[in-house]
């Protein structure tokens, strides 16, 4: 019987660096500049133009049709590439626009002969009824969420799941005009296709990336902050509390169980100072992540993610998820499982070194993965504002961990490639370490409660794979 670990993190060293020494980037991935702002060399310019007034500060992706890739734009834009395949490395980007007006869109998809996305005010659909491939309809098609105007009150997605329906995920605001009790900020919700809303979970933060996995489940990444030690990967489902209280201040307007948390509880929650593990026995409803993504080693803002749904044309990690990175300007890689009905898994780096914050990604049939970016004047590494990226695979497949997952008495590791079974088998080429965080109203936390564990057998599987015995295995724990 495994054990529910929710959380796991491989330090084999072999998360990156391939067995030639050379990054994914260099040896595996080539990756292809679409359209990039110009900077000059000492600041990040506003000035640029590729030949059709378009700031492609990239905030939303689905595809126009099997050929088209259409973009939400954070100005209020939404803009058809029609040669995606091709622009930028044989041809220059065609767009044209086929909305505008809207108000900081975070997100759209295509549904039928419609796309929905989000944006300040509402979910709205747009439709092209003619056939020139420019929006004639522009239907408020629910309204789910309250603004107050706050700098902060964004709203991401929509996600669209196996069934039609579209899931969203609400900003709280912040600063000192926020207010803490604007209903359903900080919450994520499901749209049917009649445009009704349900309240789903509370606690969000700033939960910027929302989407599904294989098996049709939605997740939402959330940032580092009050209440939020670091970024954590969640499996956003019904009556779970991700952490922040200021999203239960509207549960009672919910038809959730979180609505029976009184006042007098969340004033109890918010003065908490405990380990992530005694919190979720104490807190009503609280919930670990699937995945926590170390501080500052996996970035510090985390922002969309994908499945690779490319069936092998991406690489070896078909059905795993990725997820972009704001600050570090990068892209991290998630292996999940699901033990005892809960979801948990392992995350790796993937690429750097993007010109500009990563912010939304969408896989293609040829298995190329699009990279939208923008920093939307917070920081983030790299010398651009904004752009846009094709990242392929080209064939060469990269010595990686694959997959780990957890057993009653340590972790099993999958490799991308064949193992040399004396290195596999030497304790001395692995590390493993334990530790989790503090639940507080800190903003972000340290790693607390370390200590190493001991590799006590290692046992041969097959050329690709081996099982680490291991002590100390701490439930809740990294």
């Amino acid at each position: 019987m495994k054990i529910t670990l929710l959380c796991l993190m491989a330090l084999t060293g072999m998360g990156f660096c391939s067995e030639e020494s050379k990054s994914l980037r260099e040896a595996y991935y080539q990756v292809e500049e679409i359209t990039v702002s110009k900077t000059d060399s000492s600041s990040r310019s506003a000035q640029w133009d590729p030949g059709k007034g378009i700031t492609l500060e990239v905030s939303g992706m689905d595809w126009y049709d099997d050929k088209r890739l259409i973009m939400c734009l954070r100005n209020g834009d939404v803009v058809i590439l029609h040669n995606p395949a091709t622009a930028g490395k044989k041809e220059e980007p065609m767009y044209t626009l086929f909305a505008t007006g809207l108000h900081e869109p975070m997100g759209i998809v295509k549904k039928a002969d419609s796309f929905f996305l989000s944006q300040r005010s509402e979910v709205t659909e747009l439709k092209d009824l003619n056939g020139d491939d420019k929006a004639d309809l522009y239907k408020r098609f629910a309204l789910p969420w309250k603004i107050t105007g706050n700098y902060h009150e964004y709203n991401y997605g929509p996600a669209l799941d196996p069934q039609g329906n579209l899931w969203f995920t609400t900003n709280l605001g912040m600063g000192k005009k926020s207010s803490p009790n604007t209903p359903f900020r900080g919450w994520g919700m499901m749209v049917d296709e009649k445009g009704s809303s349900h309240y789903v979970g509370a606690g969000m933060r700033s939960p910027s990336g929302v989407g599904r996995n294989a098996a049709g489940d939605i997740f939402f990444t959330d940032q580092q902050g009050t209440y939020m030690p670091t970024n954590p990967l969640h499996h956003l489902r019904k009556d779970a509390f991700y952490g922040h209280p200021d999203g239960l201040n509207s549960a009672h307007l919910s038809k959730t169980k979180l609505a029976k948390i009184s006042p007098a509880e969340i004033k109890q929650i918010k003065s908490n100072k405990m380990p992530y593990p005694e919190a979720l026995k104490k807190i009503p409803g609280l919930v670990s992540p699937a995945v926590w993504f170390p501080y500052l080693k996996m970035g510090r803002s985390t922002t969309d993610l994908q499945y690779d749904s490319s069936k092998g044309k991406f690489g070896p990690f078909e059905n795993q998820l990725f997820v972009g990175e704001f600050t570090h300007s990068s892209i991290q890689r998630v292996f999940l499982e699901k033990v005892n009905g809960e979801y948990q898994g392992a995350c790796f780096p993937f690429l750097k070194k993007f010109p500009a914050a990563v912010v939304r990604m969408k896989f293609s049939e040829d298995g190329s993965l699009y990279v939208g970016m923008t920093n939307r004047g917070w920081n983030s590494t790299g010398g651009a504002s904004f752009g846009l990226h094709r990242v392929r695979w080209n064939k060469k497949v990269p010595f990686e961990i694959q997959k780990m997952e957890a057993l009653s008495d340590g972790f099993r590791l999958t490799f991308t490639k064949d193992l040399d079974k004396a290195s596999a088998l030497n304790p001395k080429n692995y590390k493993m370490i334990h530790y989790t965080y503090l639940y507080s109203s800190a903003y972000g936390g340290e790693e607390i409660l370390k200590g190493d564990n001991q590799i006590q057998e290692i046992r041969w599987i097959n050329s690709k794979c081996v099982e680490l015995k291991i002590d100390q295995l701490k439930r809740h724990f990294v």
